[in-house]
């Protein structure tokens, strides 16, 4: 159970010493999947006498082997929690402006226990970047404010382990809903 803060430029761009990045099995093999479909549908449509036919296996075929290239380079890599073998998510969160004080406090000292029901919005001039584990023992968070253009960090990056990441984690799913 340990938070700890670092100077980092955000937080999906510095990784905790405990996090690691990964190729995913899953994604690399749904990648393959969707190639070799897409190669024989390419091969199905130069097979076929029907014109019609052939021209719409090739577009198929096209069509996959381009999504599987996508998705290799995009979605190949994972972002894992070592000490639990978790995958992180990433998501970013708006805020109005009026609640900078309580994130603020909930961001710097993992405490959740804010007396305001905290709700976020479709967007505001807040954002909370959050890192976050599916099994909820790791979250790194971050809140940045809009100035003029773009998104300037108010927070360092915060890093919450074991029951303060669960209760962060808590509060955060209590914000989204």
């Amino acid at each position: 159970m340990t938070s700890q803060a670092l100077d980092a430029t955000t937080v999906f761009e510095s990784l905790h010493p405990d996090m690691v990045k990964r190729t995913s099995s899953t994604n690399l093999i749904f990648s393959g999947i969707l190639f070799l479909g897409g190669i024989a549908s390419l091969f199905s449509g130069i097979q076929t006498s029907d014109h019609t036919l052939s021209l719409g296996l090739s577009v198929v075929g096209i069509a996959l082997v381009t999504w599987a290239i996508i998705r290799l380079f995009i979605r190949s890599k994972e972002i894992v929690y070592l000490p639990t073998g978790s995958v992180a998510n990433k998501q970013s969160i708006f805020f109005d402006l009026k609640y900078m004080d309580e994130l603020k406090k909930v961001v710097t000292t993992g405490n959740s226990g804010v007396d305001l029901p905290l709700k976020s919005d479709s967007n505001g001039n807040v954002r909370m970047d959050v890192l976050e584990t599916r099994d909820r023992r790791f979250v790194a968070v971050q809140l940045l404010q809009f100035v003029p253009y773009m998104y300037s960090p108010v927070t360092s990056v915060y890093y919450f382990t074991g029951n303060e990441a669960a209760a962060i984690s808590s509060f955060i799913s209590n914000c989204v809903n």
